[in-house]
């Protein structure tokens, strides 16, 4: 299987500079690239060779890159056909998306097509997010919330043009759309490889990483009677930091933030009962049907009455994949923890849902 990471983020944000950095640096891995379409800074600027007719260009250090403007599914299978005939060598696929696109329907792609879904694996959605004009933009454009919300990672860049309070704000306002990407902030393109390249994030398995401040927070609101987010004017958000991907480690501790009334928002759920398996079923069946296309990602790691092993389930939109994992240890507290990530998603509705499909 090839892993595919996808690199999506808005107009400006750096998708660029952070490609050219990958295929620059002497890795030892031979990437090919899927631009969705050539924005005004070509990437090619160091072709060896160039065949037309393919538009495939070839870069100076074994990297290839391929443009397309045509069907994703038909650039995916080209390029498989060329690597089985020899005429291609590459070990994994990087798609840079427009700074338009909502990556949603690239990384359904992966599980919608038979023959691309045998090639392939999808590894990881990086998204950037442009840290000087990140609040306009997500404030303006729902694609920027959307890219956010699909995200495995956050690259927050262009960070050196903003003060330390509006970056502690920026992330705390990520934080709440998506609590399961880690963020880091990147300048220059500067990110380490293990932060790009496996990680796995579709993976099904037992590991559920929700930001620990979102869980902290979380808990904190229940103790005030359920306020929906940190902006009240008594709650001063103190948390302890904590380090966060490479990044250095950030408090909230006394610090107001800015009120976003984001379409695309995050909840956990949680729970110490076993769910009963038939009615679960049935209820996600539910959810998936109706709020399907506002569903971006979802996760959880549950606990099943009757089944000895940790049941792990996660999906996008309407595709929903779930599997066995690791047996319950005696010493384990056996507790279910789902994350929901969308656009106006019914908190109520799913959590009164979930509930009742508790043994």
């Amino acid at each position: 299987m090839i892993p595919v990471t996808i690199l999506t983020g808005f107009l400006g944000s750096g998708k660029t500079t952070l490609l050219k950095r990958i295929l620059n640096e002497q890795h030892g891995m031979q990437i090919a690239v899927i631009e969705n379409e050539f924005g005004e800074e070509n990437i090619d600027n160091e072709i060896l060779v160039q065949d037309s007719n393919e538009q495939i260009v070839q870069m100076s250090n074994g990297c290839i890159c391929c443009t397309i403007r045509g069907d994703l599914v038909q650039a995916l299978a080209d390029l498989v056909t060329q690597r089985q005939e020899g005429k291609l060598k590459f070990d994994r696929v990087v798609i840079e998306t427009t700074g338009l696109a909502n990556p949603g329907p690239v990384a359904q792609t992966f599980f919608m097509d038979e023959e691309i879904a045998d090639q392939y694996l999808l590894d990881a959605i990086i998204t950037l997010v442009d840290a000087k004009h990140a609040n306009a933009q997500l404030d303006q454009h729902e694609v920027v919330q959307r890219q956010v919300g699909f995200a495995d990672r956050l690259f927050i860049t262009k960070s050196d043009l903003i003060s330390e309070t509006e970056l502690a704000d920026l992330k705390h306002r990520l934080l709440h759309m998506n609590p399961r990407a880690p963020i880091s902030v990147v300048n220059f393109g500067e990110a380490p490889l293990k932060e790009i390249f496996d990680i796995r994030g579709f993976n099904l398995n037992a590991k559920l990483e929700i930001d620990p401040d979102f869980l902290a927070e979380d808990d904190h609101q229940h103790a005030h009677d359920d306020h929906a987010d940190c902006d009240h004017e008594h709650d001063q958000c103190a948390h302890e930091s904590h380090e966060h991907g490479d990044e250095h480690a950030h408090g909230h501790a006394h610090h107001h933030h800015a009120h976003h009334d984001d379409k695309i928002k995050s909840f956990v759920y949680r729970s110490e009962r076993a769910f009963d398996a038939a009615k679960l079923e049935d209820f996600l069946g539910g959810v998936l049907q109706i709020y399907g296309e506002r569903l971006l990602r979802y996760k959880g790691v549950l606990h099943m009455k009757g089944v000895d092993r940790r049941v792990v389930f996660q999906g996008v939109h309407q595709m929903m994949g779930s599997d066995l994992a690791s047996k319950w240890l005696p010493a384990d507290k056996k507790t279910n923890k789902m994350v929901f990530i969308g656009i106006d998603l019914p908190q109520d509705l799913i959590t009164d849902g979930l509930d009742r499909c508790l043994v």
